[in-house]
């Protein structure tokens, strides 16, 4: 997934770049929209990456998965068993997933990381809202909306794995250490 999600990145900058310049001497509506789109998507894949490298780098997957922020509200169950979320949770990809392997860490890391990610998450969601400011300039408000919503509920998604499998992996704790 890593590599994908770099890839995509990259050949989407890449596209960027090829499109602006192709504007320049050849100022074409489509050419502008193909370097909008592709600017559009690059800015979503690169800042999912930025923003996971820098609370890597800030927190290293140390959170205190005790703390009341990320303790489940009264609500969410009910609303998680409504989603079905134990049906579709392991049909998502994951990033790295040697960060959740218990084999690899123990389960007092694994929740630590489901914190992480978490944050990592709800920062992307509300960073998802950015590019609608780019309809300043481009106009087509609906279309930044649209795709800043699309991407933004798709990492919302991500948030309610790791608040819904958090306190599975605490009870584990829990019974380990008794």
């Amino acid at each position: 997934m890593q590599k994908l999600i770099k890839g995509i990145t990259i050949g989407t900058l890449m596209a960027t770049i090829l499109f602006v310049v192709l504007f320049r001497f050849y100022p074409v509506g489509i050419i502008l929209s193909l370097a909008v789109t592709a600017g559009t998507i690059c800015y979503h894949f690169a800042m999912r990456l930025l923003t996971g490298l820098l609370y890597n780098l800030f927190m290293r997957n140390r959170a205190d998965y005790r703390k009341p922020r990320y303790n489940l509200k009264p609500w969410e169950p009910a609303l998680y068993k409504r989603l079905h979320v134990k049906d579709w949770k392991g049909k998502i990809p994951t990033y790295n997933p040697d960060l959740f392997d218990p084999q690899k860490h123990s389960w007092d890391e694994i929740a630590q990381a489901t914190c992480q990610s978490e944050l990592v998450h709800e920062t992307i969601v509300v960073l998802s809202f950015l590019p609608i400011l780019a309809s300043i300039w481009f106009g087509s408000i609906g279309v930044f909306a649209v795709t800043s919503a699309f991407a933004a509920g798709t990492d919302m998604i991500f948030v309610i794995v790791q608040r819904y499998n958090r306190p599975r992996i605490i009870k584990i704790i829990e019974r380990r250490t008794q």
